[in-house]
């Protein structure tokens, strides 16, 4: 085979997409490492916050598997600075972890998680719910000619995964991007916190109401002076306003 037949072949060979699992329990990881493999991901493993956040920084991985109770540094506080550095916060982070109570998953997603899976899982049910972050971060990434939706203050670039409050970019993570947008594309209707979340996270995916609180808190606290965009309509869900003076 020729030297180009042989770069042509490898240039249209997918690329894999590359998790990162993060545990300290060892047979928890050879058994995600198994059944991701399996499933045609590249796996990259750390039994420790330390290393999960040298090789998150160096490898850039597609969506990391995260442990809550890790040894050195905390799964809570690998998240909390994986989120805050400009090169790893749009990484999709799903909590795998023992602590299941709703304040623990509140701020799992407070953190920025786009996922919270408890322990004991079904490998079945992570793996589809893995397969549908991955997704929705495709979802997220440039496209070709995307609309520019606009709303007051606040314009969003769906195509650059990019949003602006009177000109100046704001971070989001995924899943406070996706819900923003989809209330900017409500065009002024409620949706209530089921919509919202099946718009953002997908129907197969279960969380609670307070957990979509937590999200709207944490938009409403980057948009700053222009918080009053995202209204709450009491007992229903939210919706997004042009200008401060709409009910």
């Amino acid at each position: 085979m020729s030297r180009v037949a042989e770069t042509s072949r490898a240039a249209s060979t997918p690329t894999k997409r590359r998790i990162l699992v993060v545990d300290d329990e060892r047979d928890i990881v050879d058994l995600l490492r198994y059944n991701l493999s399996k499933n045609g991901y590249e796996v990259l493993v750390a039994y420790d916050g330390n290393e999960a956040l040298e090789l998150a920084r160096r490898e850039l991985p597609d969506l990391i598997v995260l442990d809550l109770m890790l040894p050195v540094v905390t799964g809570t506080e690998v998240a909390r600075r994986l989120k805050g550095e400009a090169a790893t916060a749009g990484i999709p982070i799903v909590m795998l972890t023992a602590k299941g109570e709703e304040t623990d998953v509140v701020v799992g997603l407070t953190l920025g998680a786009d996922d919270y899976v408890t322990k004991p899982f079904s490998v079945k049910i992570l793996m589809a719910r893995l397969a549908t972050v991955l997704r929705r971060s495709e979802g997220a990434a440039p496209g070709e000619g995307g609309p520019l939706l606009k709303a007051g203050p606040l314009t969003i670039d769906t195509a650059k995964h990019e949003v602006e409050v009177d000109g100046e970019a704001i971070k989001l993570t995924l899943t406070e991007f996706k819900l923003l947008s989809a209330l900017l594309n409500a065009r002024g209707r409620v949706l209530t916190r089921d919509q919202l979340m099946d718009k953002a996270m997908g129907t197969d995916v279960f969380v609670t109401d307070r957990a979509i609180d937590v999200h709207v808190t944490a938009i409403r606290k980057k948009l700053g002076k222009s918080h009053w965009l995202v209204r709450t309509v009491r007992g229903v869900g939210y919706r997004l306003r042009e200008n401060p003076e709409e009910e």
